[in-house]
């Protein structure tokens, strides 16, 4: 038998995980990158954060700045670079972590799955052939091959060069 270890999972299974003060799509500061916050990106109408607790390996939760809870209240501008950011974010996944495949999408309301109905999120997860198989399948148990702090590391340069032609 083959131990699967995630120990930094616990303090979420036993609903000891401390709550964030405020909104999580709105870090405190005004940093464009903060790995205890897992910020990836953050400019006056953007914010990419790896999810804390992920359905797979680089899942990317992608949110307009501004606090709101239907994609209906989006300007045009947000709507036009939340899509913009949607396509940069997945092409970085698909050249850092080379995945087979995407579930892009959001959740509006509770009732759909929102954990957090009152700011509009898009969640970009990788998918590779044959990653999820029997475990979630026949346990309800998910996998995560690298821990979520390399993955930050591994993701953070090119955000960081996103930010950098775009500032252009």
């Amino acid at each position: 038998m083959k131990t699967l270890w995630t120990p930094w999972r616990m303090e979420h299974v036993l609903g000891r995980t401390k709550q964030p003060q405020g909104c999580l799509f709105e870090p405190a500061g005004d940093s464009f990158q903060n790995p205890k916050d897992l910020l990836l990106y953050r400019d006056a109408q953007l914010v990419v954060l790896l999810n804390r607790f992920p359905y797979a390996n680089g899942h990317l939760l992608v949110a307009p700045a501004r606090h709101l809870a239907d994609i209906s209240e989006l300007n045009t501008s947000e709507q036009w670079l939340l899509m913009g950011m949607l396509a940069d974010a997945t092409a970085i996944l698909r050249k850092t972590l080379t995945p087979d495949g995407f579930n892009i999408g959001l959740n509006l309301g509770k009732t759909a799955g929102a954990g957090i109905a009152d700011h509009l999120h898009f969640h970009i997860v990788p998918r590779w052939q044959e990653d999820h198989n029997f475990m979630t399948v026949c346990a309800d148990i998910r996998t995560i091959p690298q821990h979520i702090r390399h993955t930050f590391d591994l993701l953070a340069p090119d955000f960081q060069q996103l930010r950098t032609t775009t500032k252009k």
